[in-house]
C-alpha cells in the first residue's frame, strides 16, 4: 500500500510518500511544495494544487492522508491554512483518492505513542521506522511522513478489526 502524507500549508506543504511492503514500511519520497510570500494567494494555492498534482500522477498512492489544521492564536494562519487544506483536499478527490484526516494528537499518538510528543521525538521514530539515514528536513516533509505513517497504522487497524468482525460473523 502506497501512502502519501500532507502536512498542509501555504507557505511549506510537506509531503511523505510511503510504502508497506510484507510488513516493511519504507519511504519512497519526501519534500516540500514552497510557495513565495510575495506571489499572489490565489497563485500560491494554485502552485500547490499543480505540485500536487504532479505527485498523484507519478506515484500513483492508494490514499491521501492529511493533518488536520491546530488552531494557534494567530486566525490569519488559520484561514491561510485552510485554503491550502482545501486545495489538497479538491485536488486528492479529483484524482479519485481515498481521503483521510487525523488531528496532530492522532499523528503524535500512532508514530510515537504519545500524543503531547515533542516535534524531535516525532522527528525520531519517523527516521526510525522507515529505517532513514538521517533526520528526515525539513519538519514540514517529517511531519508529512509522520501523517503517512499515522494513516497506515489506522488503516491495518481498521482492516484488522473489519476482518475479525468478519471472522467472528462466519462462525455463527
Amino acid at each position: 500500500m502506497r501512502v502519501l502524507g500532507i502536512d498542509p500549508g501555504t507557505a511549506t506543504t510537506g509531503y511523505g510518500l510511503i510504502c508497506s511492503e510484507a510488513g516493511r514500511v519504507k519511504a519512497i519520497t519526501y519534500g516540500t511544495i514552497v510557495t513565495p510570500a510575495q506571489m499572489e494567494m490565489p497563485l500560491r494555492l494554485q502552485q500547490i494544487h499543480k505540485e500536487l498534482e504532479s505527485l498523484l500522477m507519478e506515484y500513483k498512492p492508494d490514499a491521501v492522508a492529511v493533518e488536520e489544521i491546530f488552531f494557534n492564536h494567530n486566525s490569519k494562519t488559520v484561514i491561510t491554512v485552510a485554503q491550502s487544506r482545501g486545495v489538497i483536499l479538491m485536488t486528492a478527490a479529483a484524482a479519485g483518492m481515498p481521503v483521510a484526516e487525523y488531528t496532530p494528537l492522532q499523528v503524535k499518538q500512532a508514530v510515537v505513542g504519545y500524543g503531547k510528543a515533542e516535534k524531535k521525538q516525532v522527528q525520531l521514530m519517523v527516521q526510525k521506522i522507515l529505517t532513514l539515514q538521517e533526520l528526515p528536513r525539513p519538519d514540514d516533509a517529517a511531519d508529512a511522513l509522520a501523517v503517512a505513517i499515522c494513516h497506515l497504522h489506522s488503516y491495518r487497524l481498521s482492516y484488522l478489526a473489519g476482518s475479525s468482525a468478519a471472522k467472528a460473523g462466519e462462525k455463527r
